[in-house]
């Protein structure tokens, strides 16, 4: 009876062992839907911010016109390049969720 325990351990116990890890691992390594809904709205969040601090800082440049903002100037290409590939790769999805 001795025998019998081990022998259990290793047909049943250890392949127990591997597919149980095997499907956590492929369940924890997909993106949800509601993941990528959340990203989207973050998305649409961060450019809609981006505007409108695009907004003040053009207000407070009218105001005063020593003031240079420290932040990303407007319509610069090389910051624009990011967006502009976070947005064809969003076209290329076709939004899917």
């Amino acid at each position: 009876m001795e025998e019998a325990i081990p022998i259990i351990a290793i047909f049943l116990g250890l392949p127990w062992i591997i597919f149980h890890y095997i499907t956590k691992w492929k369940t924890a390594a997909t993106i949800t839907n509601d993941d990528e809904a959340l990203l989207e709205e973050l998305y649409q969040l961060a450019k809609r911010l981006d505007e409108r601090m695009d907004t003040v800082e053009r207000l407070v440049a009218s105001d005063n016109p020593d003031f240079k903002p420290a932040r990303i100037q407007h319509d610069r290409e090389i910051d624009n390049q990011p967006l502009r590939e976070l947005d064809r790769m969003l076209g290329k999805n076709g939004g899917r969720r």
